[in-house]
């Protein structure tokens, strides 16, 4: 019979109501069993630092939740190995042995609790309204007169649509319906003018295996202003990025690399030869361990290459050959840090009680594209009055410059409803408002969609009396009928209209233009794809050698023709490539 060692100096079934120490039974092969704990712990801990990729920084709450995790793991572990979960002989002995786990626990707790405290907004008011500097400027002189030739008329919501519609460019690769597009669109300025970026993704996980090789081979680059997108071949592939796996994966590229480091999402954008570069900020935190998020500098990707760079904040700020990058402070950092600002200069209590001279940003923000940076503009209003706005803030994205106009005046929110109000026959979605200085007067343009996300006119409100406005089917007529609205409220302003790109406007609503033409010929080809879930139909006639794109949603008969037909398409000129979408089929 095998010897039973009994450890006598702990209690068996707990405290025994005082009639002394219980017993702890040791398992067979306690220490193998350790050993196996600490190994079966180690797999866990790599399998779990592969997929969650937390950072090894006290200033990361993902550290201390890895850690835990651990600890969780090792004791059930320990119950499971030492047998205490069939027979309840050995549970003095698991809880005895997991005591150690459990004290590395607590004081893990205990730390983010200190932290926590220590980087409480209560305490430490002060230091949060100080994380960033605010500058109070002219509106009228301070901020440019709009040139309407760089205004963005596009937002996210219609940056996807046109996005859609180049990635029927994929034909011409071989490669429809591998790849569907990123939901981010970023605006930055390339070669002067305000665009939105996106990445494409794989289709699914099948045809990441078998494009992956190659990598994803395009970008869409579309210009906020003309509407027109473009998808962009890039040399080589693009082979790291949010949409890969394994080492790839741009995040986990860069984590491998900086384990230690605070990293805010990555964002795409495209240097001034249109390669394309993933940007995270670094991080840290100010104020305590936990608190005062700020940006102390940049890792650049190369999307194609994988080839990473960091760079200092200071860097990024100064130096003339990295100026093409737009977007390193992130715009809902800017907010939180302005609110900050705007709240607990009287410290955290006047916030909450008096709340005298206290601010905060409103429900939203845009962006602003001016001397070749990104802005991130927001509204600002009082704590205690939320129907009308105190000013505006507009801050740098790379540089964090943050300026404050005071104006007076009807929230965006308001503007939106006015300008939807003035065309509610139509029953169009206003964007958010971008604010303009009009010759001096601050002005809210918006774009009117549809219910597809087509831009089909303008609007133009006063943020100072939201009653004037207007709407125009084109820039032109928009401006022209604001500025005589004004003068007939004795507010006169000069605006040229002579060099406004009025150009792609609704160029795909089957609206005749004067750049239209139509095209007839039998059909020789016929193919198809579903793209985001619409059907697509390539169609090429015996009097051109290019491909016709006609969605069958909007032209419901192309479902209807084989090859053989004879068929007339009317397209926009400014459109033609080798592959030319159709504004309505004859």
């Amino acid at each position: 019979m095998d010897t039973i060692k009994v450890d006598f100096s702990g209690d068996r079934f707990g405290k025994d109501n005082n009639k002394g120490k219980g017993v702890v039974i040791p398992p067979e092969k306690k220490w193998l069993k350790i050993i196996l704990n600490i190994i079966f712990t180690a797999i866990f801990g790599a399998v779990l630092y592969y997929f969650m990729l937390p950072v090894f920084n006290f200033k990361s709450m993902s550290m201390y939740v890895f850690l835990l995790l651990l600890l969780v793991f090792y004791c059930v572990m320990n119950y499971i190995t030492s047998g205490a979960l069939r027979s309840p002989d050995f549970i003095p002995y698991s809880r005895k042995s997991s005591l150690a786990p459990k004290i590395i626990a607590g004081v893990l707790v205990v730390v983010i609790l200190i932290g926590l405290v220590c980087s409480s907004v209560v305490f430490r008011a002060k230091k949060y309204s100080q994380i960033i500097d605010v500058k109070t400027a002219d509106f009228s002189t301070d901020v440019e007169v709009a040139d309407f030739s760089t205004v963005p008329t596009i937002d996210n919501a219609t940056s996807a649509v046109m996005a859609d519609r180049a990635l029927s460019d994929l034909s011409k690769l071989g490669l429809v319906s591998q790849f569907t597009i990123q939901p981010n669109y970023y605006q930055i300025n390339y070669k002067d003018t305000p665009v939105r970026v996106a990445s494409l993704q794989y289709s699914n996980i099948i045809k990441w295996i078998t494009n992956c090789k190659n990598g994803l081979p395009a970008y869409v680059l579309i210009d906020t202003i003309t509407q027109k997108a473009t998808l962009v071949e890039v040399e080589g592939g693009i082979k790291y990025s949010t949409a890969d796996h394994f080492s790839r994966y741009v995040k986990r590229h860069v984590r491998f690399q900086h384990p230690t480091y605070l990293l805010a999402e990555p964002t795409f954008e495209i240097d001034e030869e249109g390669n394309p570069y993933w940007i995270f900020a670094r991080l840290d935190k100010t104020i305590g361990l936990f608190g005062g998020t700020d940006v102390i500098g940049a890792i650049i990707v190369n999307g194609v290459t994988g080839e990473s760079n960091e760079y200092s904040i200071e860097d990024i700020r100064t130096k003339p050959e990295l100026s093409w990058i737009d977007r390193v402070y992130p715009a809902d950092l800017l907010v939180e840090q302005y609110n900050y600002f705007g709240k607990y200069q009287g410290g955290f209590w006047n916030s909450i009680l008096g709340q005298k001279n206290t601010y905060c940003t409103t429900e939203d923000y845009s962006y602003l594209a001016m001397n070749d940076d990104i802005y991130m503009y927001t509204g600002v209003t009082s704590l205690t009055n939320d129907e009308s706005l105190t000013g505006f803030v507009l801050i740098n994205q790379r540089t964090k410059d943050a300026k404050y106009y005071v104006v007076s005046g009807a929230k965006e929110a308001s503007a939106q409803a006015s300008a939807e109000g003035l065309v509610q026959q139509y029953e169009y979605k206003a964007s958010f408002p971008l604010l303009l200085n009009i010759d001096g007067v601050p002005t809210y343009f918006m774009s009117l969609k549809d219910a597809n996300d087509l831009v089909k006119g303008y609007a133009l409100i006063n943020v100072g009396q939201y009653s004037i406005g207007t709407t125009g089917s084109t820039l032109t007529e928009c401006i022209d009928n604001y500025v005589k609205e004004l003068a007939k409220n004795s507010i006169k302003v000069n605006v040229d209209t002579e060099d406004i790109p009025d150009a792609e406007n609704n160029a795909n609503s089957g609206e005749p233009t004067e750049t239209d033409k139509t095209v007839t010929g039998t059909i020789t080809d016929i193919r198809t794809a579903v793209i985001s879930g619409e059907s697509w139909y390539y169609i090429k006639l015996d009097s051109s050698d290019k491909y016709y794109s006609v969605k069958a949603a909007d032209a419901e008969k192309i479902i209807l023709v084989n090859k053989g037909d004879k068929i007339t398409f009317t397209i926009n000129t400014a459109l033609e490539d080798e592959v030319t979408p159709v504004k309505s089929v004859g």
